[in-house]
């Protein structure tokens, strides 16, 4: 069920009343919330949040119900909306964007009982878990394809916010590019938004401009892969979703975010009275980040290579951050055969040596 901000205001009027007049409602049925920084409609990390929903609604049948707010800027509006869905019975809510922290922690405490799932942040409360998916395992993978397949040698990368999630993947993305094209250089724009499709078509039209014949992106509608296909000889990547109207170029391959067995876990512990506040980091080989169909636009033999690099990180064979690694200063960062920490690559500020320009403070 979709409620409107109105929708929502009207129920939590309602919900005092009630409780004003020592009135509630008995029933079994469990009622979870999303807020949704992009409309679901974006065809990218938006819409699969939403489709996981779908899925919550589908396992349990009517002992659930789900309710979302679709593009819910950050900050103090989403404190509102959160505040009107527990008012309004919510026993769980997922905020699904970086800058809904602080607001479900600020929610959190007026609402002890209510359970909160905050996704790709890190701070918790008894009642507040987080999660997240290790997106960095995918862009290893996109790394390997674009570094064999660019001509130009330059890829660009539409950044989202200077956070270390974006940080990690460019990093992650440009180390594998290298590996296997020594001559690759990475040209970063930065959008400042997560989904503003005018934004991220101009970014892509700049790197292209630049002589990107490969394009990344940490934002979340099609609109990069849109201009790449106007341009005509360009390549991208399904981002948060599989993209797959742009198959079979310029989108050859994607990362696929899939929360649905993460939702219907955490619905569960509610229901069961199991839940407890817990910090979440799933990556290829618990299957919260997949790797979209690699299409006959790729080489067989770099097909090959991508997925040979993505079964070495789902076995736990080989890690994306393995060193020998510098930091872009040039100072040593992990010696040969050592890999990275999770507190490091969580708190990631650094790029790595090889990419050019600074990251916006």
């Amino acid at each position: 069920m979709k409620l409107t901000k109105r929708a929502l205001m009207t129920g939590a009027a309602l919900a005092v009343g009630l409780a004003a007049t020592g009135v509630a409602a008995q029933d079994d049925v469990t009622k979870v919330g999303f807020v949704y920084v992009g409309p679901v409609g974006d065809g990218g990390w938006t819409y699969e949040h939403d489709q996981a929903r779908q899925k919550v609604e589908e396992h349990f049948g009517d002992k659930v119900e789900t309710v979302y707010v679709e593009s819910v800027p950050e900050g103090p509006d989403s404190e509102r909306v959160m505040t009107q869905m527990a008012l309004d019975g919510a026993d769980l809510i997922f905020t699904t964007s970086f800058g809904y922290m602080d607001p479900t922690i600020n929610v959190a405490k007026k609402f002890p009982d209510v359970k909160f799932e905050h996704a790709t942040g890190y701070k918790t409360a008894d009642n507040v878990s987080v999660y997240s998916a290790r997106f960095y395992e995918g862009r290893a993978v996109q790394g390997t394809i674009a570094g064999h397949m660019t001509e130009s040698n330059v890829i660009g990368y539409i950044g989202s916010y200077p956070i270390p999630e974006v940080i990690r993947g460019i990093n992650a993305a440009y180390i594998h590019a290298k590996k296997v094209n020594p001559d690759v250089e990475f040209k970063i724009v930065w959008a400042f938004t997560w989904i503003d499709p005018a934004k991220e078509a101009d970014a892509a039209k700049v790197l292209i401009e630049q002589g990107a014949d490969v394009i990344l992106q940490h934002t979340d509608s099609t609109a990069p892969l849109a201009a790449a296909q106007e341009a005509g000889g360009i390549i991208g990547f399904g981002q948060a979703s599989d993209m797959a109207e742009y198959k079979p170029s310029p989108r050859v391959s994607s990362i696929i975010d899939n929360w649905a067995p993460y939702y219907i876990d955490r619905v569960q512990a509610v229901m069961d009275g199991t839940w407890e506040s817990k910090n979440t980091w799933d990556g290829i080989a618990p299957g919260m980040v997949e790797i979209g169909e690699i299409t006959d636009a790729v080489p067989e033999e770099v097909k090959a290579e991508a997925l040979a690099l993505k079964e070495s990180i789902a076995s736990g064979e080989y890690h994306p951050f393995t060193g020998p690694l510098k930091k872009q200063d040039g100072s040593d960062w992990l010696a040969e055969g050592e890999t990275a920490d999770d507190g490091t690559l969580a708190g990631m500020n650094f790029y790595v040596e090889g990419i050019q320009g600074e990251i916006p403070q």
